[in-house]
């Protein structure tokens, strides 16, 4: 369980998060809200790159607000950013290699045959460069690589930007099947609203810098029908 409380943070002078508590402790947990209300800054907060004014950030009991990003990645906690999510001058093969760079080598081969039973699609692409790869492939390839190092937690920050419809959904349909088949817990930050809450299990709405609503993904489709009609 990943847990966030009374969490004040920014970047330096810059305050943009306001006593935020949230819970990441099963399924898919969505993070929603206007542009720069602070959803972005929340996984990265988690994450350790933004300045911590005061809060608490707790993983299965422990105190995290302080340990460095690497750090983090080690305890099973993967941040994945919008941009520069892959290595574009190097292979499908090379990202995957680099993901998992602090592994054993045998660890490695059987982590890179995990994650590509999960994304059978990059098996044919392992010799291209990750530059070359469609739109899709290329946050394909971006999620592999970050679940390389045996992931428990899964931070997504809008996997979907700048994605057709359809391959938005397919984006969603991979990661309600990290969900589903690893039995990962997923926080995401999304603009496609809809799209993310068919597959979440929770949702929160930002406004601000601050929480608004936390509860059914149902629920808050009813509460913003109105402004999306």
């Amino acid at each position: 369980m990943l847990q966030i409380k009374g969490l004040n943070a920014g970047y330096r002078e810059l305050h943009i998060l306001f006593d935020v508590n949230a819970t990441i402790d099963r399924g898919i947990t969505a993070f929603l809200g206007p542009n720069g209300s602070g959803k972005s800054t929340l996984l990265k907060s988690i994450f350790g790159l933004t300045t911590i004014y005061s809060g608490k950030i707790t993983y299965n009991g422990k105190d995290i607000t302080g340990i460095p990003p690497h750090k983090k990645t080690r305890m099973g906690i993967s941040y994945l950013p919008q941009v520069d999510n892959v290595f574009p001058n190097l292979s499908v093969r090379e990202n995957l290699i680099i993901a998992g760079y602090t592994l054993e080598k045998s660890e490695l081969k059987e982590r890179i045959d995990a994650v590509l039973t999960i994304f059978p699609e990059l098996e044919r692409l392992m010799s291209r460069k990750a530059g070359v790869l469609s739109g899709g492939e290329r946050q394909f390839l971006a999620i592999a690589s970050s679940l390389i190092r045996n992931a428990d937690v899964l931070m997504l920050d809008e996997p979907t930007a700048h994605l057709s419809a359809e391959v938005s959904s397919q984006v969603f349909s991979k990661i309600a099947d990290l969900r589903d088949k690893l039995n990962l817990k997923i926080a995401i930050v999304e603009q496609n609203i809809h799209g993310v809450l068919e597959i979440s299990d929770r949702a929160n709405f930002m406004v601000g810098g601050r929480i608004v609503f936390s509860g059914k993904p149902q629920e808050l489709l009813e509460r913003l029908a109105p402004a999306n009609e």
